[in-house]
């Protein structure tokens, strides 16, 4: 079989280091019976060792060339392939099939150049998944892990540590893959965790921290002009003129539920 060659629009970048490998998989410590799910699986880096200790494992694969050498090398019964787009892939009616009453263990090299759409999407799925470990371009896994407070910390981060406990674990270099992407990367490790105070709109607590960071140099005064007025941030302790990356995810929740009459 001819090799692949890579394709930008998927934004594959394949890992090939086997002691960065061999990390990953002591970190997500795959159990025979666990009900594992592998987004966008490549040239089986990480298939093929998690099929060692698993059962049997599903994946989600947008491409076709890559999902017929897939099929091709691992027997039916215990690779389950999924020819989908990860983007608009229901994670929920797999996790109600493979694990009614419990939940899925998501594992994957995220494409990077869909990394932030595809964990909002994700996200949505939250309450139905036991963890996950992805690799991701190390800029982003350091939005998502950042306080309030730090430069990094935004949007990103808000609304996925309402959903989450993340924490980032590895560094990996770019020679650990092919073709060697130009940025550092990382693997993170998310696990849903209850909700401190639950929103009464998601929609409208991601319109409400949009707005806010839509210029992150300005207060929220200026960035929430028409949206919250100063006396909803006082009576929530919040200081009008705090700049967005001040304000602490569970703030962002009582600022939106208060806007929403609750």
């Amino acid at each position: 079989m001819k090799a692949h060659i890579p394709r930008k629009r998927f934004g594959q970048n394949f890992l090939q280091d086997q002691g960065v490998i061999g990390d990953i998989i002591t970190c997500i410590a795959p159990q025979a019976a666990d009900a594992m799910v592998e987004i966008g699986p490549g040239l089986a880096a990480l298939t093929a060792p998690l099929l060692d200790k698993l059962d049997q494992l599903h994946v989600v694969e947008i491409d076709r060339d890559i999902v017929s050498r897939l099929s091709g090398r691992f027997a039916p019964g215990k690779l389950h392939i999924h020819n989908a787009d990860a983007l608009t892939f229901d994670f929920g009616a797999l996790a109600a099939q493979l694990a009614p009453g419990g939940k899925i263990r998501l594992v994957g090299n995220l494409p990077y150049n869909i990394s932030t759409p595809l964990l909002f999407h994700l996200a949505s799925f939250a309450a139905q998944i036991e963890d996950c470990h992805f690799m991701l371009q190390n800029e982003v896994v350091l939005r998502m892990v950042a306080e309030p407070g730090c430069a990094d910390y935004g949007r990103l981060g808000v609304m996925l540590q309402y959903h989450f406990h993340m924490e980032k674990l590895l560094d990996v270099p770019p020679d650990a893959f092919y073709p060697p992407p130009k940025v550092d990367s990382a693997i993170v490790r998310m696990i849903p965790r209850p909700f401190e105070l639950a929103v009464h709109s998601l929609g409208a607590l991601e319109q409400l921290v949009a707005q806010a960071f839509a210029q992150r140099r300005k207060t929220l005064r200026n960035n929430l002009k028409g949206v919250a007025r100063d006396d909803d941030l006082d009576a929530l302790g919040i200081s009008a003129n705090a700049r967005p990356e001040n304000v602490s995810t569970l703030d962002y929740v009582r600022l939106a539920n208060r806007l929403a009459g609750l």
